[in-house]
Protein backbone atom coordinates (compact mmCIF):
# COMPACT_ATOMS: atom_id res chain seq x y z
CA UNK A 1 0.00 0.00 0.00
CA UNK A 2 2.87 2.39 0.77
CA UNK A 3 4.15 1.89 -2.78
CA UNK A 4 0.74 2.79 -4.24
CA UNK A 5 0.56 5.93 -2.11
CA UNK A 6 4.02 6.98 -3.23
CA UNK A 7 3.07 6.38 -6.86
CA UNK A 8 -0.11 8.43 -6.43
CA UNK A 9 1.91 11.28 -4.90
CA UNK A 10 4.82 11.30 -7.36
CA UNK A 11 2.73 10.55 -10.42
CA UNK A 12 4.82 8.74 -13.01
CA UNK A 13 2.42 8.24 -15.89
CA UNK A 14 2.99 4.51 -16.42
CA UNK A 15 2.69 3.74 -12.71
CA UNK A 16 -0.47 5.85 -12.39
CA UNK A 17 -1.94 4.11 -15.42
CA UNK A 18 -1.18 0.73 -13.84
CA UNK A 19 -3.07 1.65 -10.64
CA UNK A 20 -5.91 3.20 -12.66
CA UNK A 21 -6.34 0.04 -14.76
CA UNK A 22 -5.89 -2.29 -11.79
CA UNK A 23 -9.10 -1.08 -10.07
CA UNK A 24 -11.16 0.08 -13.06
CA UNK A 25 -13.00 -3.16 -13.90
CA UNK A 26 -13.60 -4.01 -10.25
CA UNK A 27 -15.08 -0.55 -9.70
CA UNK A 28 -17.32 -0.80 -12.75
CA UNK A 29 -18.49 -4.22 -11.58
CA UNK A 30 -19.19 -2.81 -8.10
CA UNK A 31 -20.96 0.27 -9.48
CA UNK A 32 -23.19 -1.41 -12.05
CA UNK A 33 -25.83 -2.09 -9.38
CA UNK A 34 -26.56 1.64 -9.31
CA UNK A 35 -28.93 3.11 -11.86
CA UNK A 36 -26.35 4.86 -14.04
CA UNK A 37 -25.30 4.02 -17.58
CA UNK A 38 -21.85 2.64 -18.38
CA UNK A 39 -20.47 5.95 -19.69
CA UNK A 40 -21.59 7.77 -16.55
CA UNK A 41 -19.91 5.12 -14.39
CA UNK A 42 -16.67 5.50 -16.33
CA UNK A 43 -16.84 9.28 -15.79
CA UNK A 44 -17.43 8.72 -12.07
CA UNK A 45 -14.45 6.36 -11.89
CA UNK A 46 -12.21 8.89 -13.62
CA UNK A 47 -13.33 11.68 -11.29
CA UNK A 48 -12.88 9.41 -8.25
CA UNK A 49 -9.37 8.48 -9.38
CA UNK A 50 -8.48 12.15 -9.82
CA UNK A 51 -9.85 12.89 -6.34
CA UNK A 52 -7.84 9.96 -4.95
CA UNK A 53 -4.67 11.33 -6.52
CA UNK A 54 -5.37 14.82 -5.15
CA UNK A 55 -5.93 13.37 -1.69
CA UNK A 56 -2.62 11.53 -1.94
CA UNK A 57 -0.76 14.65 -3.06
CA UNK A 58 -2.32 16.68 -0.22
CA UNK A 59 -1.34 14.06 2.37
CA UNK A 60 -4.88 13.00 3.22
CA UNK A 61 -4.03 9.34 2.56
CA UNK A 62 -0.93 9.24 4.76
CA UNK A 63 -2.80 7.76 7.71
CA UNK A 64 -5.74 5.88 6.20
CA UNK A 65 -6.61 2.55 7.74
CA UNK A 66 -8.30 1.09 4.66
CA UNK A 67 -6.72 -0.03 1.41
CA UNK A 68 -6.30 2.39 -1.50
CA UNK A 69 -8.91 0.36 -3.40
CA UNK A 70 -11.47 0.71 -0.60
CA UNK A 71 -10.79 4.43 -0.33
CA UNK A 72 -11.19 4.86 -4.10
CA UNK A 73 -14.44 2.88 -4.12
CA UNK A 74 -15.78 4.97 -1.26
CA UNK A 75 -15.06 8.20 -3.14
CA UNK A 76 -16.73 6.75 -6.23
CA UNK A 77 -19.75 5.55 -4.26
CA UNK A 78 -20.43 9.02 -2.89
CA UNK A 79 -20.00 10.52 -6.37
CA UNK A 80 -22.57 8.03 -7.65
CA UNK A 81 -24.96 9.04 -4.84
CA UNK A 82 -24.49 12.68 -5.83
CA UNK A 83 -25.25 11.85 -9.47
CA UNK A 84 -28.38 9.96 -8.48
CA UNK A 85 -29.56 12.85 -6.31
CA UNK A 86 -29.06 15.29 -9.18
CA UNK A 87 -31.04 13.05 -11.52
CA UNK A 88 -33.96 12.90 -9.13
CA UNK A 89 -34.01 16.68 -8.72
CA UNK A 90 -34.02 17.33 -12.45
CA UNK A 91 -36.81 15.11 -13.70
CA UNK A 92 -38.06 16.36 -17.02
CA UNK A 93 -41.67 17.38 -17.47
CA UNK A 94 -42.27 14.45 -19.83
CA UNK A 95 -41.42 11.99 -17.04
CA UNK A 96 -43.68 13.61 -14.47
CA UNK A 97 -47.32 12.75 -13.78
CA UNK A 98 -49.71 14.08 -16.40
CA UNK A 99 -51.86 16.77 -14.81
CA UNK A 100 -55.00 15.83 -16.78
CA UNK A 101 -54.95 12.20 -15.63
CA UNK A 102 -54.92 13.09 -11.95
CA UNK A 103 -58.27 13.60 -10.31
CA UNK A 104 -56.89 14.97 -7.03
CA UNK A 105 -53.67 16.90 -7.61
CA UNK A 106 -53.00 17.36 -3.90
CA UNK A 107 -52.13 13.65 -3.69
CA UNK A 108 -49.06 14.24 -5.83
CA UNK A 109 -47.56 16.78 -3.45
CA UNK A 110 -48.44 15.24 -0.11
CA UNK A 111 -45.96 13.02 1.66
CA UNK A 112 -47.28 9.55 2.38
CA UNK A 113 -48.68 9.17 5.88
CA UNK A 114 -46.37 7.31 8.21
CA UNK A 115 -47.70 4.82 10.69
CA UNK A 116 -47.06 5.62 14.37
CA UNK A 117 -44.32 2.95 14.36
CA UNK A 118 -42.63 4.53 11.33
CA UNK A 119 -42.79 7.98 12.94
CA UNK A 120 -41.21 6.59 16.11
CA UNK A 121 -38.50 4.88 14.08
CA UNK A 122 -37.73 8.09 12.14
CA UNK A 123 -37.63 10.15 15.33
CA UNK A 124 -35.21 7.82 17.16
CA UNK A 125 -33.09 7.09 14.09
CA UNK A 126 -32.04 10.74 14.15
CA UNK A 127 -30.67 10.22 17.69
CA UNK A 128 -28.23 7.53 16.57
CA UNK A 129 -24.63 8.45 15.80
CA UNK A 130 -23.67 9.22 12.21
CA UNK A 131 -21.77 5.94 11.83
CA UNK A 132 -24.79 3.90 12.97
CA UNK A 133 -27.13 5.88 10.74
CA UNK A 134 -24.86 5.23 7.76
CA UNK A 135 -24.47 1.53 8.62
CA UNK A 136 -28.22 0.89 8.97
CA UNK A 137 -29.05 2.99 5.90
CA UNK A 138 -26.59 1.08 3.75
CA UNK A 139 -27.90 -2.28 4.94
CA UNK A 140 -31.66 -1.75 5.19
CA UNK A 141 -32.36 1.10 2.78
CA UNK A 142 -29.69 0.70 0.10
CA UNK A 143 -29.66 -3.10 0.38
CA UNK A 144 -25.88 -3.49 0.45
CA UNK A 145 -24.43 -6.79 1.65
CA UNK A 146 -22.17 -7.08 4.69
CA UNK A 147 -19.17 -7.48 2.37
CA UNK A 148 -20.08 -4.37 0.37
CA UNK A 149 -20.52 -2.35 3.56
CA UNK A 150 -17.16 -3.56 4.85
CA UNK A 151 -15.48 -2.44 1.65
CA UNK A 152 -17.42 0.81 1.42
CA UNK A 153 -16.82 1.94 5.01
CA UNK A 154 -13.28 0.60 5.24
CA UNK A 155 -13.80 -2.13 7.83
CA UNK A 156 -11.15 -4.84 8.02
CA UNK A 157 -13.56 -7.78 8.15
CA UNK A 158 -17.21 -8.55 7.69
CA UNK A 159 -17.42 -9.80 11.29
CA UNK A 160 -16.73 -6.25 12.47
CA UNK A 161 -19.54 -5.00 10.22
CA UNK A 162 -21.94 -7.65 11.55
CA UNK A 163 -21.24 -6.78 15.18
CA UNK A 164 -21.38 -3.03 14.50
CA UNK A 165 -24.71 -3.39 12.68
CA UNK A 166 -26.02 -5.51 15.54
CA UNK A 167 -24.97 -2.89 18.13
CA UNK A 168 -26.53 -0.10 16.08
CA UNK A 169 -29.80 -2.00 15.72
CA UNK A 170 -29.82 -2.80 19.44
CA UNK A 171 -29.25 0.88 20.25
CA UNK A 172 -32.12 1.89 17.99
CA UNK A 173 -34.45 -0.67 19.60
CA UNK A 174 -33.51 0.57 23.07
CA UNK A 175 -34.18 4.18 22.04
CA UNK A 176 -37.61 3.19 20.75
CA UNK A 177 -38.49 1.23 23.90
CA UNK A 178 -37.42 4.03 26.25
CA UNK A 179 -40.31 6.43 26.88
CA UNK A 180 -39.56 10.01 25.87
Amino acid sequence: MKEELLTLKKGHNQALEKIYNEYRNAFLQFAKKYDLNHDALIDVYQEAFIALREHAINGKLDHIKSSVKTYLFSIGKYMIYDQLKKQKKTISYENSVDYKETSDTTEIFEEPQLTPEQQLLRQHFKNLGKRCQEMLTLFYYRGLTIDEIAESLGYESKNVVKSQKSRCLKSLKELIKTPA
